[in-house]
């Protein structure tokens, strides 16, 4: 009877649990022609940012779905990050992306945006389409 109450306990714990933000960054990546750019660059700053701030894991769910030509959307936890830390991953963001949409070509390229003043509620997230980013 212990070992069933306390794997129900374990259980509704997680579940509870599993999802850890309720406010997210929102990187969008648009198409032009061909596609959009590729998320590399960015999932790199991130890995990189967690690394150097010694983060256990940092949430980012992909959004895929949004246009014909593969449009999708990064959102980055932001709850368990310090207001330093925060400040810091959105000046890295910042620069990441429009380092990137500098290097792009102008007409066949599609472009990443960011804007860090959008912060988005885990209750205006579509739930359909939304899965954790593995890769």
């Amino acid at each position: 009877m212990k070992k069933t109450a306390l794997t129900a306990a374990l259980f509704c714990f997680a579940l509870f649990y599993s999802q850890k933000s309720q406010n997210y960054l929102q990187i969008g990546y648009a198409s032009i022609c061909c596609g959009p750019p590729s998320e590399k660059p960015v999932i790199s700053y991130l890995k990189q940012f967690k690394k150097k701030n010694q983060l256990k894991s940092l949430e980012i769910l992909v959004q895929n779905g949004m246009g014909r030509e593969g449009e999708f959307n990064l959102y980055v936890g932001t709850d368990q990050l310090t207001r330093n830390q925060k400040s810091r991953l959105v000046r890295g963001l910042m620069a990441t992306v429009s380092n990137q949409n500098n290097k792009r070509e102008q007409n066949s390229s599609g472009i990443v945006n960011f804007d860090s003043a959008v912060v988005v509620n885990q209750s205006e997230l579509n739930i359909k389409n939304l899965t954790i980013y593995k890769k």
